[in-house]
């Protein structure tokens, strides 16, 4: 390999995890205020040796995989993980480790070679330069014989783009980039054919020869899968512990160990030693291990791995990201701005929306911009500006929900495994999307200026333009908020529909600001829209000298009008400017806040 890497062993002694009691077996009776799901739990991962982790279904498999990559969320936890003799430290052990989930969460929009990439780009030193990591890309995607593949688009999983043994070799492949010296990998080969899963399996004999330590969580394997494995670590039902050791050629020592159990029938020829070795298991067996000269040679090897090797140091990381928080920022803004760009059906969507209505809403009020001679003229050109912002702020906002959701869910992987920072992903989600806005609304307020006809100066269509795209940031940063705030994409849409109504009603064109009861009056300061119809109103009219009919007071000009019915002041339009940066930059810090403290992923 081009880049050089510590080869590192992880000890466990006595490892036991908790939960809280489920309130269903309360109900039952049960007094225990802690439900244990690990007891006791011993063993050794050496490098350059693959290790299988096997057990029936609720033997604790992943659940201990998860204890120790560091990757629960929840419960309690008590006894000592060591890395290479050294106490573990979660925010260095990210560093160094890799963890391969059993969902395959990528990117859907963007290429096999760009999610290598960033994950190279962010978790590689600053010492390696742009040639070593692409040199270094490059070998691992022959490692796991991705060649072919390097510019497919991954897409999502069981929908579109690579299959499922190919998104698993694209797991393993962004874990790898990262040079790490211990890789977790669950359940690499569940739901895979036979061919399938015997590609993965050889991809992963070629990383464990590359000198790494190997961890997999196998569940039911095949004979060849098993006997492609180093070492063994059994658990029963329970998260109890029932062998550890070496499986032998053509899992000998297995056979060997178990057979010395009084009781346990010898093996058929031909019989797959894994299934074998889970029908046998009983009580009685695992209540005779304890004493056997294999689980004394394991804790033996515990031991020895427990204690530092003479001269050597423990891990040390002067920062927590092997990146700055810049250049963490560029990372997730290319990841970002290549998945929307190869994302066409939202952009489609989203620029043919923004023609159509600005056309359809252009025709409905067509050069009405200057007619203001009766009260209804005004009326009209209120009821403009309303639709112009109701229509599509509503539909930008629930159009950004899904592509967030599915970026949140791969932020839960990315954080975990020590990428960058929540904010700076935040920021650069915020980024792009201000982007696509930016130009969204250039056409949106090109169309409507000119076919609705407004007064042409330039500083009227710059006010135009700027209340117009701050209202749709607003919008889409509106939507991205309620999803960092919620567990789903469904709540989020429930939450947007109920406050989006509201907004609408305060909004100051079903019922003007000065006929709202006074005790309500404050939710119209309190709702974005209304301060946008104040800016856009105010901005073309405000200033109007020009005379206008009013019914019941004879002639007055525009903008007596305005201020006279509406309490639109073309002199406050400094102060409406400012509110709109400062919804803009609220929802902002929600939603970064959000995304960083709540986490709705449950391990």
């Amino acid at each position: 390999m081009v880049l050089p890497f510590k080869p590192l062993s992880l000890a466990f002694k006595n490892v036991n995890y908790y939960v809280d009691m489920p309130a269903e077996m309360k109900s039952q009776g049960v007094e225990e205020e802690r439900l244990q799901l690990l007891h006791d739990v011993s063993g050794a991962f050496r490098p350059g040796i693959l290790t299988a982790l096997v057990g029936v279904s609720g033997a604790g498999k992943t659940t201990l995989m998860d204890v120790l990559a560091g990757r629960k969320t929840g419960g309690y936890i008590d006894g000592s993980i060591n890395i290479s003799g050294y106490p573990k430290n979660q925010r260095t052990f990210a560093r160094i480790s890799g963890y391969c989930e059993q969902n395959d969460i990528h990117s859907p929009r963007i290429t096999v070679y760009e999610s290598l990439l960033h994950s190279a780009w962010l978790r590689l030193p600053k010492s390696v330069n742009k040639q070593d990591r692409t040199m270094f890309i490059e070998e691992v995607i022959e490692l796991v014989e991705l060649s072919p593949l390097r510019n497919s688009i991954v897409g999502l999983p069981g929908s579109n783009g690579l299959s499922t043994e190919q998104r698993k070799r694209l797991t393993i492949a962004v874990e790898l980039v990262a040079n790490p010296s211990i890789i977790f990998m669950d359940e690499p080969t569940s739901g895979l054919d036979a061919r399938a899963a015997a590609i993965v399996i050889r991809t992963v004999r070629n990383t464990v020869d590359t000198g790494r330590t190997v961890v997999c969580t196998i569940h039911q394997p095949s004979i060849d899968i098993f006997e492609s494995f180093d070492e063994l670590l059994l658990m029963k039902r329970g998260g109890h512990v029932i062998y550890a050791g070496s499986l032998g050629c053509n899992s000998q020592k297995l056979i060997e160990y178990f057979e010395a159990v009084q009781m346990v029938p010898k093996i058929q020829e031909g019989t797959n030693p894994a299934t074998w070795m889970l029908d046998i298991s009983s009580t009685a067996v695992e209540s005779q291990k304890i004493s056997s000269f294999g689980f004394r040679k394991n804790q033996e090897l515990i031991k020895e791995l427990s204690t530092p090797t003479p001269g050597s140091k423990d891990l040390y990381f002067p920062t927590q990201y092997a990146q700055d928080f810049l250049t963490q920022y560029r990372a997730c803004f290319m990841k970002l701005h290549r998945s929307y760009w190869q994302n066409p059906s939202y952009n489609v969507t989203r620029f043919f929306l923004t023609t159509v209505f600005g056309v359809l809403f252009g025709i409905i009020f067509w050069n009405k911009g200057q007619q203001t001679a009766t009260q209804q003229d005004v009326f009209n050109l209120l009821g403009a500006t309303y639709s112009a912002i109701m229509f599509l702020g509503g539909s930008t906002c629930s159009a950004v929900m899904p592509i967030v959701s599915i970026e949140r869910t791969i932020l839960y992987r990315e954080r975990a495994a020590g990428m960058y920072s929540e904010v700076a992903f935040a920021i650069a989600q915020v980024s792009i999307e201000a982007v696509y806005v930016a130009v969204q609304t250039f056409f949106y307020c090109t169309i409507l200026f000119f076919m609705i006809g407004f007064p042409w100066h330039l500083g009227n269509f710059l006010w135009y333009y700027f209340f117009m795209s701050m209202s749709f940031l607003y919008f889409t940063l509106y939507g991205m908020m309620l999803l960092a705030l919620t567990p789903g994409y469904q709540i989020a849409t429930i939450a947007m529909s109920f406050f989006l109504a509201t907004w609408n009603l305060f909004s100051g064109f079903l019922i003007l600001r000065t006929e709202i009861p006074i005790w309500w009056r404050w939710y119209y300061w309190a709702s974005p829209m209304a301060w946008t119809i104040y800016g856009l109103f105010a901005s073309q009219l405000g200033n109007v000298e020009s005379l206008v009919e009013v019914a019941g007071h004879g002639s007055m000009p525009v903008k007596q009008f305005l201020k006279q019915s509406f309490g639109f002041d073309y002199e406050f339009l400094g102060i409406v400017a400012a509110a709109h940066v400062c919804f803009v930059l609220f929802f902002l810090f929600v939603f970064a806040y959000g995304i960083k403290f709540l986490n709705f992923q449950r391990r």
